[in-house]
């Protein structure tokens, strides 16, 4: 009957995980039709009125539906199995995908400002109107596409940065339209200019965490919410066990982390005892959100077998 319940329960897990990750893949699939759609209604429009405003917008859009695109591929990739040659799968690849983007983003910042710079020089007369009408259509297109991602951004990376990155889209839009009232009420058409620098600020503001993150986790950095003196504070919370050593903590994918450490046990211990203790030490780093656990054990007194033991 117990078999039965688990059986079920599992089979309940699973049927709702399915659907949690094909909402997510629809979500990605919406932000990127909707945007591509947008990015060309914006490129034909910016090069017929001369908008660096617009071409600005819509550079940095075309770099988010990238990033959304390759994105998309990482998180399928998530569930790869592993193979002889790589162990733990593809599931890296979402930490790459986040350092790619926000690398793509910074390049894109660059050229937004070179082209500024020029047109600060050499101002031409815009629409600022249509400016205003194109940029409040992106307002619902891109607040509409970051709402898919609202519920699931904390359990990502990747959908943390497509969320922040269509919220600012908006965000950015509002500015637009904005803007272009203005010009179009005062011809002050150095404004435009003005704008493609702020959108420049905006993206550097928003990408600059993501890319300080993504590059921690490349480098197999502990991952930011994770707090060391908290997993040493409950390791030796655990009665059995009386110091830690050799720890180090990663990220295996944006939403998987894995600890290895060597536990230096109090006393001699049965086998069945430190299985339990292994346990239960599982069980408290489980809720720290370290999910793959590799431990050694040695008693107290006995010297580390490893050659770094810090």
């Amino acid at each position: 009957m117990a078999s039965s319940h688990t059986h079920s329960h599992h089979h309940h897990d699973h049927d709702h995980s399915r659907i949690a990750r094909e909402k997510i893949n629809t979500a990605f699939l919406a932000g990127i039709s909707l945007n591509l759609i947008f990015v060309m209604i914006q490129i034909v429009v910016g090069l017929r009125i001369h908008s660096l405003a617009l071409l600005s917008d819509a550079g940095h859009n075309f770099a988010d539906v990238g990033s959304l695109f390759i994105s998309m591929i990482a998180f399928r990739l998530l569930r790869s199995r592993s193979n002889p040659n790589y162990t733990y799968g593809y599931r890296k690849t979402s930490v790459l995908t986040a350092l790619f983007n926000a690398m793509l983003l910074l390049v894109s910042i660059g050229a937004i400002l070179y082209e500024a710079a020029h047109r600060f020089l050499n101002p031409e007369p815009v629409q600022g109107l249509t400016i205003a009408w194109i940029s409040a259509i992106g307002i619902a297109i891109n607040a509409g596409s970051a709402f898919l991602f609202y519920k699931d951004k904390n359990k990502d990376i990747n959908l943390r940065s497509a969320f922040v990155h269509l919220l600012g889209d908006a965000v950015i839009s509002i500015g637009l339209v904005m803007g272009g009232v203005i010009i179009w009420y005062t011809q002050w058409y150095w404004l435009d200019s003005l704008l493609g620098v702020i959108v420049a600020v905006i993206i550097l503001w928003m990408t600059w965490s993501l890319f300080k993150e993504s590059m921690r986790l490349s480098l197999d950095g502990v991952p930011h919410h994770i707090d060391l003196l908290e997993v040493r504070k409950e390791a030796l919370a655990i009665p059995g066990i009386a110091a830690l050593h050799h720890l180090h903590v990663w990220a295996i994918s944006t939403t998987e982390n894995a600890m290895t450490a060597h536990l230096v046990l109090a006393k001699e211990f049965s086998a069945n005892e430190i299985a339990a203790i292994k346990t239960e030490l599982r069980h408290s780093m489980h809720h720290l959100g370290i999910h793959h656990l590799t431990l050694e054990t040695e008693v107290n007194g006995q010297p580390c077998s490893a050659e770094d033991c810090d």
